[in-house]
């Protein structure tokens, strides 16, 4: 399907918000200083201030995963389900465009690392004894932490976004103009600044976060196809090559963010049919599958709401609540994208649009290249665990659980290359939301000029290539996410009421029309 083409804003200097571009980048910068300069000491305070929050307020962190869960089925099957967003007589993409660009930005390559590899981390847990066989659960956890909740969070704040943007045509693409129905003229005080100031912050901790986690999958993988040694250098060339991947993309607007997006796809499908029919364990991986679908179906409610109160294991506090944070994170942007490419559907297409192409595509993915390997595992043809106990490194575990594959070398680089085009997909849809945040103002139906666009593309990698050189620093930049996870769950409150607030106006007008 054709789509209108966004006209790029002119005359961008005077109409840019400098508060919100650069006090973060330079309160990041500071923050990267003390991580370089007292890496122990900034690492002992960091570590604790997290301690507390999941420890202490972890219950915050699963009420709201929970609610905003609940909140998303309300809307979609509710009066409010039935607004259109926008006044198009038919969506802006096509279905697969639209699917496959929410996916591919909702995730980056995160998700073919924490397939390969998450049941292993769980699969040691006092936990997962406590609820039965590794079989079982090891294999019902990454769908829990990967499904409806996580998913939920994008969804609800998508449709406040986009009936922010497309019903009532606000010119202010920004956190806190999506607060204006609760807060009023405040959001343009020093209220809207400290809103906006504490999601452009969030949004940099996330995704140097993102990048902390699976580049080095994809340098080991760089590294065993071309026998070079795993170096510092070697992943800041691989960060540079998604840096111009992305870039070249985000340069043509969301014409060329779509046809990415429709690339990683085909990759990401390429990789998964070769893991699943390469390997030779189809039914096994299927069946597994379907089993984690039924447990996770029975015990939802449970697994939402467990807090282990007497510490037995802490697995909410080290696992569930580390990955409500994680996303409340990345719900500073993606969201925002998913809202801005939703105009001409209704909050019910969107949100149960949503959950289908989000949830059918993360549970195949840890369906077939999580229970590949732990059937590896369970037949005694690969000791996976024994070789994470062994080693601690999981990329290397990984490594070798894609030698097992046929032709093993190939399978290498149909992952890195679909890994480069996740991470590039990813942060089109990240640039595009952090340009529209350096304007005071920007129009619907334009998109932010093509120097700010390269502005953006270029920061958001300098951060993780400058904090490559400090493996405390990174863990630490980790914990900074998850601390930042607190407000932004705050400002989430926030906008869900004002969604409410303000949809409920608007179907009072519609019916007095």
């Amino acid at each position: 399907m054709e789509h209108k083409s966004l006209k790029p804003v002119s005359g961008a200097g005077s109409r840019l918000d400098w508060v919100t571009t650069v006090i973060p980048f330079v309160f990041i910068l500071l923050l990267c200083a003390v991580f370089f300069a007292f890496p122990q000491s900034s690492g002992s305070v960091l570590s604790a201030v997290r301690s507390f929050l999941g420890d202490e307020l972890g219950s915050c962190y699963l009420l709201i995963g929970l609610g905003i869960f609940l909140c998303s089925l309300y809307i979609a099957f509710s009066p409010y389900g039935t607004i259109r967003l926008g006044a198009e007589e038919k969506p802006q993409y096509s279905s697969f465009q639209w699917g496959s660009m929410m996916f591919t930005a909702g995730l980056a390559a995160d998700i073919l690392f924490y397939s390969l590899c998450e049941w292993i981390l769980y699969a040691g847990e006092p936990r997962i004894g406590q609820m039965g066989e590794i079989q079982d659960w090891a294999s019902t956890y990454p769908l829990f932490h990967w499904g409806p909740i996580p998913w939920s969070f994008y969804m609800v704040l998508a449709v406040a976004f986009g009936f922010m943007l497309h019903v009532r045509k606000r010119d202010k693409q920004k956190y806190s103009e999506a607060c204006r129905p609760l807060l009023g003229t405040r959001v343009d005080g020093f209220a809207g600044k400290l809103i906006d100031l504490t999601a452009v912050f969030a949004l940099l901790a996330g995704t140097a976060t993102t990048f902390s986690l699976a580049t080095p999958l994809l340098s080991g993988a760089v590294s065993q196809l071309f026998g070079m040694a795993q170096s510092h250098l070697l992943t800041i060339l691989i960060l540079v090559i998604i840096c111009i991947t992305y870039t070249v993309t985000v340069y043509f607007g969301m014409k060329g963010v779509a046809k990415l997006a429709a690339s990683c796809s085909y990759l990401f499908f390429a990789f998964l049919a070769y893991v699943l029919i390469g390997g030779g364990r189809p039914r096994y991986i299927i069946e597994t599958g379907i089993t984690a679908i039924g447990n996770l179906a029975q015990n939802f409610i449970s697994l939402s709401t467990w807090t282990d109160s007497l510490r037995t294991s802490s697995f909410p506090q080290n696992w569930t609540i580390f990955y409500w944070a994680y996303w409340m994170v990345w719900c500073v942007a993606t969201p925002f994208f998913i809202g801005s490419i939703s105009r001409g559907r209704t909050i019910r297409q969107t949100i149960l649009g949503g959950y289908f192409y989000g949830l059918s595509g993360t549970f195949t993915s840890f369906i077939i290249l999580g229970n590949y390997s732990l059937g590896m595992q369970m037949a005694g043809k690969l000791n996976v665990m024994k070789l994470y106990e062994q080693t601690g490194d999981l990329y290397q575990v990984i490594l070798s659980i894609m030698e097992t594959l046929p032709l093993a070398k190939a399978g290498l680089v149909l992952l890195a290359i679909t890994m480069i085009a996740f991470y590039a997909t990813s942060f089109d849809a990240l640039t595009m939301v952090a340009s529209t945040y350096s304007y005071k103002e920007l129009p619907g139906g334009t998109e932010p000029d093509k120097h700010v666009r390269l502005f953006w593309a270029v920061l958001l990698m300098l951060l993780p290539i400058a904090l490559i050189f400090s493996d405390s620093s990174m863990s630490n930049l980790q914990s900074v996410s998850i601390i930042a996870a607190f407000p932004i769950g705050v400002i989430i409150l926030l906008i869900v009421g004002s969604f409410f607030k303000d949809a409920k106006a608007y179907l009072r007008e519609q019916e007095k029309e």
